[in-house]
């Protein structure tokens, strides 16, 4: 008699179905096994996918029983591979695997992925980037299927990029990040050089950044009563900081002596020192004192000693206060990091100062606060006051 053990996803877990012709004696022997469960929709018993289930179908069935686990074992080398090529999202690895756009990719342009990410890892791209480059990959593997990426033309990227524009929607900004993706596969890994010379750039939309002015800042602030909540908003707030940059803090990079934070390897794996505000400095000690459970090794930690608060976390915290501080702007965490610069550059603060407190790259990229701060907008004053004033219109 042949057991077929049959890989499922059930009720959003993985499970190992057994499957077999109506037989008294197996049907017994398997109603027996631990945690057995029937399945009306799958018409067969079934454990959980693990190691341990395994080992008891076998222990049970060897010897009643041919057992065939071909579709399993298939299965598990699937995920295996689909599992190398996925990447943590903090902390955490893709889950279910099964659910992931790479377990429907073909096995050659499988193994493309791999090597793709092993020699992003090589070159040392941050988490978040082999993230996004990964994920704009996997866009032109699920496009074209079974046809071998490595021997895509200009011509056919360039169709799909139009097919990306027009069928899939996708905006500028996306368009240049899936570029890049695909640039450092052609020409990085494949070593063809200047491939994509051919492919035009979309403009990027020149966007300003949304900023809260300073009583929207007090409102915000106010309607946080937590110490922990408030000492994340106003760490953010007062340094500048993004939300990776925050959480990662640890009490070390606190330097009371010197009134300044080190911010530790912020993007693009800079460090950079910021100043220390005297009253972000009290809200810190009054924090910690208050805390039931004191940080071990970050500022903000989450309910496990000596790991960080996640990002998500704190965004939660930020959109909680916003709602309840009735604020309608549609503003995120990294608002802070916008207010932040634009209210220096309102009170005179030196654009070039401004540039390397917020650990930026290139000056053009500081340069779009101007555009936002009010301190000259203010001074200008409008042809239509002039007309009203001379009396010429009424």
């Amino acid at each position: 008699m042949e057991v077929i053990l049959q890989p499922f996803h059930h009720k959003g877990a993985e499970v190992i179905g057994i499957c077999f012709v109506h037989n008294a004696t197996i049907n017994l022997t398997v109603r027996k096994l631990k945690g057995i469960k029937w399945s009306l929709i799958l018409k067969c018993w079934y454990l959980p996918l693990t190691k341990a289930s395994y080992q008891a179908i076998i222990k049970s069935l060897s010897e009643i029983a041919v057992i065939d686990n071909r579709a399993l074992k298939t299965y598990l080398q699937k995920r295996a591979v689909v599992k190398a090529v996925s990447v943590p999202h903090n902390g955490n690895a893709l889950s279910p695997v099964s659910r992931s756009v790479a377990w429907n990719i073909p096995p050659v342009n499988l193994q493309e992925l791999q090597r793709y990410l092993e020699l992003l890892k090589l070159k040392a791209y941050s988490v978040s980037t082999i993230r996004t480059y990964r994920n704009e990959f996997l866009q032109l593997l699920r496009i074209i299927k079974t046809k071998p990426v490595k021997d895509l033309t200009s011509d056919d990227l360039r169709r799909y990029m139009l097919y990306a524009f027009e069928k899939e929607k996708i905006s500028e900004n996306t368009a240049h990040s899936r570029l890049n993706a695909l640039k450092f596969y052609y020409e990085q890994l494949l070593g063809r050089e200047k491939f994509f010379w051919e492919i035009p750039r979309p403009q990027k939309p020149f966007q300003l950044p949304n900023v809260l002015g300073e009583k929207e800042m007090a409102r915000l602030f106010n309607a946080l009563s937590n110490p922990k909540h408030k000492a994340i908003l106003f760490t953010a707030y007062s340094a500048g900081l993004r939300v990776s940059e925050t959480v990662a803090l640890r009490l070390q990079d606190i330097d009371s002596d010197r009134m300044q934070i080190k911010v530790v390897a912020g993007k693009g794996k800079k460090d950079r020192y910021v100043n220390l505000s005297p009253v972000l400095l009290d809200i810190l000690r009054a924090y910690i004192k208050k805390s039931e459970v004191r940080p071990l090794t970050y500022l903000f930690e989450s309910g496990i000693p000596g790991e960080p608060y996640s990002s998500r976390s704190a965004q939660k915290v930020f959109q909680r206060a916003k709602q309840k501080g009735g604020l309608s702007k549609k503003v995120s965490f990294h608002s802070l990091r916008h207010s932040f610069a634009t209210h220096l550059l309102e009170k005179g603060t030196d654009i070039r100062y401004i540039k390397d407190l917020l650990g930026h790259f290139d000056i053009k990229t500081t340069e779009r606060y101007v555009h936002v701060s009010k301190q000259h907008l203010v001074q200008i004053r409008s042809p239509l006051d002039d007309l009203w004033a001379k009396g010429d219109i009424v």
